[in-house]
């Protein structure tokens, strides 16, 4: 993977500001502010409006559904890779197509209006995805690999360690980007249902009130924070892999 520049990440935000603006002039309707005027309403959400509380809760529901979901998710994983199980395998297919957000009103009735009902929807979908991706590249470990350890005498936890852990650790860490994008998506719908806290919230209430450029700003925080925790990804994944990085 090259490594990027922050030159990059500046031309990148350019072309988006840059395509944004060519919207908004071509549009020519309140809902779509210019990019200036939401990048004005941001700046000042955040240094000391309404938006950094918002930004705060959202990213620590995000964060706690994502740790919950990688600590449950891939030792599942890598035990339905490892051993073909076939009832699990099954369950985790039935499972996982059901749309989890229906679940919301029980979730809600259950564990309440606050942290814990969002940070348990985020979980139960993202949970699903890691489960998936890290089961199919424990299956995928050569068997060579395996055979090599234990004709060195290693048992089953050698075998974990040393083989199949490090080789799904390029998967582990593609799972945790693909969930970020789904993370953020529950997040807003989550935060949209019977709360007055998060970026959610803020999008709506602005959208229902027609504050349009309060509304993108509550936006560009989503975008911010779900390209945080992309980024945070890539650099563990430089960090705790980076014989996968040689060969990208």
């Amino acid at each position: 993977m090259p490594k990027r520049r922050w030159y990059h990440y500046l031309a990148a935000l350019l072309i988006l500001a840059a395509l944004w603006d060519v919207l908004a002039i071509w549009l020519k309707i309140p809902a779509l502010p210019r990019f200036w005027d939401a990048q004005v309403a941001f700046v000042k959400g955040m240094a000391g409006g309404p938006l950094l509380k918002h930004f705060g809760v959202s990213v620590y529901r995000v964060a706690m559904a994502t740790l919950i979901s990688l600590v449950l998710g891939v030792p599942i994983g890598l035990h339905l890779g490892r051993s073909g199980e076939p009832v699990g395998s099954v369950l985790v297919y039935l499972v996982h197509p059901i749309p989890k957000v229906v679940l919301l009103p029980v979730i809600i009735v259950a564990l309440g209006l606050g942290d814990r009902a969002k940070i348990f929807l985020i979980t139960l979908v993202i949970l699903f995805q890691i489960i998936v991706t890290v089961r199919d590249a424990a299956a995928s470990v050569s068997p060579g690999l395996i055979r090599s350890v234990q004709s060195l005498g290693g048992g089953e936890w050698d075998i974990f360690r040393h083989v199949i852990f490090p080789a799904c650790l390029p998967a582990i860490f593609t799972a945790l980007r693909l969930s970020t994008g789904t993370a953020v998506s529950v997040l807003f719908f989550a935060e949209t249902y019977a709360t007055q806290l998060g970026l959610g919230a803020l999008v709506w209430d602005s959208w229902s009130s027609r504050a349009y450029d309060l509304m993108f700003a509550g936006v560009m925080a989503m975008a911010l924070m779900g390209f945080g925790f992309y980024v945070l990804a890539d650099w563990l994944e430089r960090l705790a892999c980076p014989w996968a990085q040689a060969r990208r």
